[in-house]
């Protein structure tokens, strides 16, 4: 019976793994990641694909899980404001469809956030047994984290259908802010995956985390203007990136742009040196899990 791991393309010799003298060399570590990232793209769509196909395929709801969570949240708080136990403030969109796009996407920040741990956690018997770019995991869970998005595609697309909501002219820019939102949580993701790799606590640190994280980031609620809510809400970096995202689908121009640019700059910055220090960590890490 053949294995259905898959296996790395035969693309060449393996570039070596030894961190300590590449970090002399910058510039050879930068021109090594980048070729280890265009050699990894094959192996990392047989690894999407394996990936999604084994985790819907053993799903009773299949396809149906990736709507569940942004609905679910959305039709409890929908049913708390009108039951008045809480005041969410006024929308500029009927507040259904307004939290039903800050869901999606805060779902999509959660998806780039802990795919990452992941997807290496599911490939540590691999890593310790096959020599190949590891790029290819980080690139499968990319794919996954933008395949989940495609099909909630589907959600906010029926939202403004059955609202009757008409995109405004910034409604382009909206990809531009999926990116940022991706690009963050992914980078959060790299930063915390070799550490995550030696310990469980903290991919379930994480499912803590994105709770609380969730209620003081205006996903289900407008951005406050006072109170302790506003300085939470000033130095929580997912903040700007949803209201801007949102605003550009639903109503136009936003006042947090600037946040929003400040916040993607330090995003490219930090997934650059999270990418880095995977590179350098991960040859300690395999060493260990092997021994």
């Amino acid at each position: 019976m053949k294995s259905s791991t898959p296996t790395a393309p035969d693309a060449g010799p393996v570039v070596r793994y030894g961190p300590d003298p590449l970090l002399r060399r910058p510039g050879a570590l930068l021109r090594e990641m980048a070729t280890d990232l265009l050699r990894s793209r094959e192996l990392a769509w047989r690894l999407f694909v394996r990936d999604v196909s084994a985790r819907y395929r053993q799903s009773i709801l299949g396809y149906v899980w990736a709507f569940l969570p942004p609905i679910a949240a959305t039709a409890t708080f929908v049913f708390l404001r009108s039951t008045g136990v809480f005041s969410m403030g006024e929308t500029a969109i009927p507040y259904a469809a307004f939290a039903l796009i800050g869901m999606v996407l805060w779902q999509t920040f959660v998806d780039a956030m802990q795919y990452p741990l992941r997807s290496l956690t599911a490939a540590k018997p691999m890593l310790t047994k096959i020599n190949f770019p590891r790029e290819a995991i980080l690139l499968a869970a990319l794919g996954e984290v933008l395949f989940n998005f495609i099909i909630r595609l589907v959600l906010l697309v029926a939202v403004f259908l059955w609202f009757q909501i008409s995109p405004p002219a910034t409604a382009w820019l909206f990809p531009f802010g999926v990116v940022a939102i991706i690009a963050l949580g992914y980078m959060i993701g790299i930063l915390l995956a070799p550490l995550g790799m030696l310990y469980q606590d903290v991919g379930q640190g994480l499912t803590l985390l994105t709770t609380f994280w969730l209620f003081v980031t205006p996903v289900l609620y407008p951005a406050p203007q006072a109170g302790l809510a506003t300085v939470l809400n000033h130095w929580n970096p997912v903040s700007p990136l949803v209201t801007t995202s949102r605003d550009w689908l639903t109503t136009g121009p936003s006042e947090h742009l600037g946040g929003f640019l400040g916040v993607f700059g330090v995003t490219v910055v930090l997934l650059l040196a999270g990418w880095t220090l995977y590179r350098l960590a991960l040859p300690h890490l395999i060493a260990r899990m092997g021994g």
